[in-house]
C-alpha cells in the first residue's frame, strides 16, 4: 500500500467522522430546541419550572455548540482553542460587567 492510499484512507476516515460529529450536534441542537418550544406551546408546566427548563436546555446547547461544531475540548488538538476562547470569553465578560457597573455608578452620583 502506497504513501498515498494510507492518506486517502485517513482523509476519508475523518471526514466520516466529521460528519457524524455534525449530525450527532445537529440531531442534539434541533432536540434541545424543540423541547422548551413544546414546554411554553403547550403550558403543560408551572411557569418556573418552564423557565429553568428554558434556561437549562440553553446552557446544554451551548455545551453542545462549543464541542459538535467549534470542536473545543481538552484533547491534545483542541486545548489551544479551548483556553484561547475561555480567555476571550472571560475579556468579553469583563468589559461587559464593568461597563455596566461603571455606569450603573455614573447614574447614582448623577441622581
Amino acid at each position: 500500500m502506497s504513501q498515498v492510499d494510507t492518506l486517502d484512507s485517513h482523509s476519508s476516515a475523518d471526514l466520516m467522522a466529521s460528519v457524524k460529529s455534525y449530525l450527532v450536534g445537529f440531531i442534539m441542537s434541533v432536540v434541545l430546541t424543540a423541547i422548551p418550544f413544546w414546554a411554553v406551546i403547550t403550558h403543560h408546566f408551572d411557569t418556573p419550572i418552564t423557565l429553568a427548563l428554558v434556561l437549562v436546555t440553553a446552557i446544554v446547547q451551548i455545551v453542545v455548540h462549543l464541542k459538535y461544531f467549534l470542536h473545543l475540548d481538552f484533547s491534545e488538538e483542541g486545548k489551544l482553542n479551548t483556553f484561547s476562547f475561555l480567555f476571550t470569553a472571560l475579556i468579553i465578560v469583563m468589559v461587559v460587567g464593568l461597563s455596566v457597573w461603571i455606569i450603573y455608578a455614573a447614574n447614582d452620583l448623577m441622581m
